[in-house]
């Protein structure tokens, strides 16, 4: 029982951190743009290798 002194605080702590890592992350715009980068990850936009002909 007495491991329940430490752990309790450190768990409330560990729970508190990453409570205000979220809050950071709201604040710091993460979330804004949530489509924007799975249209990005398959979208076919690489260029192309060969330059081409010119006659």
């Amino acid at each position: 029982m007495e491991i329940l002194v430490i752990l309790v605080p450190l768990a409330l702590m560990l729970g508190g951190a990453g409570l205000v890592a979220f809050l950071w992350s709201l604040r710091s715009g993460q979330y804004d743009d949530l489509d924007g980068a799975a249209w990005r990850a398959i979208a076919d936009e690489e260029p192309p290798t060969e330059a081409p002909i010119k006659r």
